[in-house]
C-alpha cells in the first residue's frame, strides 16, 4: 500500500518517457512498483529515509533513478523509460551496486592466502561431476591473478559455503523465482561471509542454455573475495548476467584490477614487485625489462609472458599475465607507448603492432610496422616513446631512430637518425623507453637513464627497477 501512496505524489516529465502519474501516458504501475523494489533492493532507496519523507521530497526517487542510470551508463533522466524498465528486468546477481566502488565498502579482505570452499548441495539441473568442476573452475579463475589458493573440503566448517536455495533461505535474502537474482554473495567475514548462495529457480547448466553455473559462479565469487560490482560491462563484475564464450573468457582489466588492489599479484612463483623488495626477480640487480609504457595513470614493465603495473607515484603494486588480461595478445612484447589524450596504448612485437583503447584490446588483426612508414629492412623495434606535446612517437632501432607524426600519421622526413647524435649520453642499444613528467626514461640492460626532454640531457641514472623501491 505504502508504494501505491508513493506513485501519487512523485511525477517525472513526460517528454521522452512515460509519467509515474495515472493518466492516459501512464506506465502500469506493476513497474513503477517493480522500479521501487528493485532500487531499494540495489539503490538503498528506503535506506534510512522514512516513506513519509519521501512522500515530502518528490525528488528522492528520481535521484535514485538517475544514480542507477549513470551506473549502467544509460541517459540520465531521472525518469522510468523503456531503456531503464528493460535493464532493471535483467537477470542480474542480488548484492547491491555498491556506490561506485570496485572493491566493497571498507574494503573487506581475507587475512590470509590459503582458503577452503565446501558445497553445500547440489542443483539437480547438472550432474555433480559438472558442478565441483564448475565451482572449481571459477575459483582458479581469481587465483590464477591473486596470491590466493583455494582448497575444496567435503565437511567441516568452511571459509566459503555455495549452496542452492529456493526463495527465503535463511540469510533474509531471498531470492525472487526465475529470471529475477540469480544469485548472491557475502563478502569476507566469519560465519556467513565469504558464502555463495544460487537460486535454485534458475535452471543451471555448463553451457550456454539456461544460465552458465561457472560464469555466475565466478561473479558471486569475486563477491566472496571483496569486490562489488563493475560499471564495465565487459567485466565479470558487472551486475546484470552476460553469457561470454567459455574459449575465450578472461578477466577484464577492470577485474584484474579491483581484485589485485585487495590481494595484490600471484604468489611468490612468479615474480612479484613489492617496495619492501619481497619479490626476489624484481629486485634482482641484473633484471631487464622488454618494454615500458604508461596507461592511464599506471606504468606497465614487460617481462616475458608477464607486466607489472606501478602507481609512479605510491608504493601499490601488481602483476598480472599478459594472457589473463588480453587472451589474444603474444607474450614477449618488445616496445609500447601510450597516447594519453586518446586513451591509446601501442605494443609491438617483431613486425607487427596491436591497440588497446580505454584499457581493451581492439579486435582487430595487429597491423604491420610498415604501414607506419618503416623500411622493409626493419624487423622490429626494439623501444618506443611518445611526446605528448610534439605529438610525435620515437620509434628505435639499432643505433638509429624514427620520428612519427601521430596526427598527420606519417613518418616525418630526414629520418632516421643517429640516437648518438640526437640524445647525448644515450648510446644503443635500447630496451624499452616512456615519458613521464617532462622526462623520458630509458632502459639500458639493467640501468636507466632519466633524460630532460628540454634540456636533452642526462639528469639520473638509475638502476632499471628502482620503480620498484628496491
Amino acid at each position: 500500500m505504502k508504494f501505491l501512496l508513493l506513485i501519487l505524489v512523485l511525477q517525472v516529465p513526460a517528454s521522452g518517457a512515460a509519467p509515474l502519474t495515472h493518466d492516459n501516458r501512464s506506465i502500469e504501475k506493476i513497474d513503477v512498483t517493480f522500479a521501487i523494489e528493485y532500487l531499494s533492493n540495489f539503490y538503498n532507496l528506503q535506506d534510512g529515509t522514512p516513506m513519509t519523507k519521501m512522500k515530502i521530497n518528490n525528488n528522492f526517487l528520481e535521484e535514485k533513478i538517475q544514480e542507477m542510470q549513470q551506473f549502467f551508463g544509460l541517459k540520465v533522466t531521472g525518469q522510468l523509460d523503456s531503456s531503464t524498465l528493460e535493464l532493471m528486468h535483467t537477470p542480474r546477481c542480488g548484492v547491491p551496486d555498491a556506490q561506485h566502488f570496485t572493491t566493497m565498502p571498507q574494503r573487506p579482505v581475507w587475512n590470509k592466502r590459503s582458503l577452503t570452499y565446501r558445497i553445500h548441495n547440489y542443483t539437480p539441473d547438472m550432474k555433480r561431476e559438472d558442478v565441483d568442476y564448475a565451482i572449481q573452475k571459477a575459483f582458479q579463475v581469481w587465483s590464477d591473478v591473486t596470491p590466493l589458493k583455494f582448497r575444496r573440503i567435503n565437511a567441516g566448517e568452511a571459509d566459503i559455503v555455495i549452496l542452492f536455495a529456493y526463495r527465503d533461505h535463511g540469510d533474509f535474502n531471498s531470492f525472487d523465482g526465475k529470471d529475477g537474482i540469480l544469485a548472491h554473495a557475502f563478502g569476507p567475514g566469519s560465519g556467513i561471509g565469504g558464502d555463495a548462495h544460487f537460486d535454485e529457480a534458475e535452471t543451471w547448466s555448463k553451457s550456454i542454455q539456461g544460465k552458465n553455473l561457472f560464469l555466475v559462479a565466478v561473479h558471486e565469487l569475486g563477491h566472496s573475495l571483496g569486490l562489488g560490482h563493475s560499471r564495465d560491462p565487459n567485466a565479470i563484475m558487472y551486475p546484470n548476467y552476460r553469457y561470454f564464450d567459455l574459449n575465450t573468457f578472461h578477466l577484464s582489466a577492470d577485474d584484474v584490477r579491483g581484485i589485485q588492489s585487495l590481494y595484490g599479484g600471484p604468489g611468490t612463483h612468479q615474480p612479484k614487485p613489492n617496495p619492501d623488495g619481497s619479490g626476489p626477480a624484481a629486485c634482482d640487480p641484473n633484471l631487464t625489462f622488454d618494454a615500458v609504457t604508461t596507461m592511464g595513470d599506471k606504468i606497465l614493465f614487460f617481462k616475458d609472458r608477464f607486466f607489472w603495473w606501478k602507481f609512479p607515484e605510491g608504493t601499490a603494486t601488481g602483476i598480472s599475465s599478459i594472457y589473463s588480461v588480453w587472451p589474444t595478445l603474444p607474450s614477449g612484447i618488445q616496445a609500447a607507448y601510450e597516447v594519453k589524450d586518446r586513451n591509446q596504448v601501442f605494443l609491438f612485437k617483431d613486425d607487427k603492432y596491436w591497440l588497446i583503447s580505454d584499457l581493451r584490446l581492439q579486435p582487430n588483426p595487429p597491423k604491420r610496422i610498415h604501414s607506419l612508414g618503416f623500411p622493409g629492412s626493419v624487423k622490429k623495434i626494439d623501444a618506443a616513446v611518445f611526446n605528448p606535446f610534439l605529438h610525435k612517437a620515437y620509434f628505435f632501432v639499432d643505433n638509429q631512430y624514427w620520428r612519427y607524426d601521430v596526427k598527420r600519421q606519417l613518418m616525418d622526413p630526414t629520418y632516421p637518425r643517429l640516437i648518438s647524435k640526437w640524445f647525448p649520453g644515450i648510446k644503443p642499444k635500447i630496451d624499452a623507453a616512456f615519458y613521464f613528467k617532462g622526462h623520458y626514461y630509458f632502459f639500458q640492460g639493467s640501468n636507466q637513464l632519466e633524460y630532460d626532454v628540454r634540456s636533452q640531457r642526462i639528469t639520473k641514472r638509475l638502476k632499471s627497477n628502482s620503480w620498484f623501491g628496491c
